[in-house]
């Protein structure tokens, strides 16, 4: 079975960020309605744009995932112009600088997993009841290794991280009964057009040039995006409440260096 998307209904947060634009394209591209969701509507408006020039459709809706009332409005336009919500990815992200644990600011830690754990439990519960009326539905929150093997040097993303883990487990149980399938993906270190430009991705040549075999190396963001919508499809649907990493064989995603 493949992992076709057409007559599917997919909600991304994040999803004009690095690894969500993959994602949405990706969607569309498999024949999903995808709605977009992220504080910028500008950057939203531009994916929705040229995913329309791809011959695809998609909604592009202002969201704070962090404020309640937001949420709710994004669900609500969702099922609005769609009728129904059948796919949630929860992507919507980030850290900090790094820093030692001792001198993580209160207000920091907050921020953090307030942006991290606390929308992506509004967004599974607001969506969730949707999902529940319809006796189906489909929710990806996007984690990261830093919630399995921790990061000290950024230890509110890493705890907020862990935090999605266990929601998933959690949903996973709750909801199997209604139907729902809830999986959790987590990415290492991706080679996204930010990272590139901070200078986190590692030269795919080695010191004499011979090229670094492609799986010491951090996977893109179209390697998430490749997973989600196989974890999207009807392919998937006997796979829930699992824990997928997204890492090739890139060492400090794996071990403490």
């Amino acid at each position: 079975m493949a992992a076709d998307l057409r007559d599917k209904t997919a909600i991304v947060t994040g999803g004009a960020g690095g690894i969500g634009t993959s994602i949405s394209v990706n969607f569309a591209g498999a024949g999903a309605k995808v709605v977009l969701a992220s504080r910028n509507q500008e950057r939203l408006d531009a994916l929705a744009e040229r995913i329309a020039g791809m011959g695809g459709e998609a909604l592009a809706v202002a969201t704070d995932i962090t404020v309640p009332d937001s949420v709710e409005a994004l669900m609500a336009r969702t099922v609005e112009r769609f009728g129904r919500i059948d796919v949630l990815v929860n992507n919507a992200g980030g850290g900090s600088r790094m820093r030692a644990p001792e001198q993580t600011p209160y207000e920091e830690w907050v921020r953090l997993v307030d942006f991290n754990l606390t929308g992506t439990f509004l967004c599974c519960i607001a969506a969730g009841k949707r999902m529940i009326e319809q006796s189906r539905g489909n929710i990806i929150n996007i984690a990261s290794t830093a919630g399995t093997k921790g990061n000290p040097y950024m230890l509110h993303y890493s705890a907020a991280k862990a935090g999605v883990i266990s929601l998933t487990n959690n949903l996973a149980f709750g909801w199997a009964r209604h139907n729902i399938n809830v999986n959790c993906i987590a990415p290492g270190l991706i080679a996204t057009e930010a990272m590139k430009r901070h200078g986190a991705i590692p030269a795919a040549t080695s010191e004499d040039g011979s090229p670094v075999p492609p799986l010491e190396l951090p996977p893109g963001p179209e390697d998430v995006a490749n997973l989600a919508r196989y974890l999207a499809s009807d392919a998937a649907s006997a796979i829930t409440g699992e824990l997928i990493p997204v890492r090739a064989w890139f060492k400090s995603d794996r071990f403490w260096q």
